[in-house]
């Protein structure tokens, strides 16, 4: 793979709850490749480190006072670039991927938390069970970049159980794509990094 002047801090974001999650297999062969690259990966996976309903509540019993919020919070917040791996269910991400952005996306003044995402690159690892559910992810990524100012990166990877040999082990075509996502999601971290401007809520 190649890899910047400078490794970059990358954060990985699994957002499957099911325990046999093929997103999430894309989510650890992602982070190992970031990690034999030389980058610092955060690697935080939903169904090890739960968070909660989202429900905006300010203050002591809110969502925000969860000891998983600034963890996730300060991991998308600070990460030269996201990896971003779910499942698709009805032809959208699945619930976990939503619930992230609802409580990291959202803004808490009295613990100092901003919206997490913006400018964020963002390239998403995609499961789906059909072919044709190739951009079930194409509603959340457009509110990524509407909300957010999100550079999403052109290049992903959606892959369906019949592009895996074996648990985990993904075949030659998957392979590839996943290598070719993830380079091409370093490249976009490795020229965003260093912006001098901050994008803020406008309406």
């Amino acid at each position: 793979m190649l890899s910047p002047a400078a490794p970059l801090a990358l954060t990985v974001l699994s957002t499957s709850l099911d325990p046999d999650s093929r997103s999430a297999w894309l989510a650890e062969l992602a982070a190992g490749e970031l990690r034999s690259s030389g980058h610092t990966v955060t690697h935080l996976d939903l169904r090890r480190e739960p968070l909660p309903p989202f429900d905006n509540a300010q203050g002591e019993g809110g969502c925000y006072a969860h000891p998983g919020a600034e963890r996730y919070h300060r991991a998308i917040r600070e990460a030269d670039g996201l990896f971003l791996a779910a499942p698709v269910y009805n032809w959208g991400l699945g619930s976990g991927a939503k619930a992230l952005v609802e409580l990291t996306g959202s803004s808490d003044e009295e613990r100092g938390l901003h919206g997490a995402w913006f400018d964020q690159p963002v390239t998403f690892l995609i499961s789906g069970g059909l072919d044709h559910g190739y951009l079930s992810h194409g509603a959340f990524a457009f509110g990524l970049m509407v909300d957010f100012r999100c550079v999403v990166n052109p290049d992903f990877v959606y892959a369906t159980s019949a592009h895996w040999d074996a648990p985990g082990v993904p075949g030659e075509w998957l392979r590839g794509r996943l290598t070719r996502t993830v380079e091409r999601g370093v490249d976009l971290a490795a020229r965003l990094r260093g912006r001098d401007y901050r994008s803020v809520w406008e309406l």
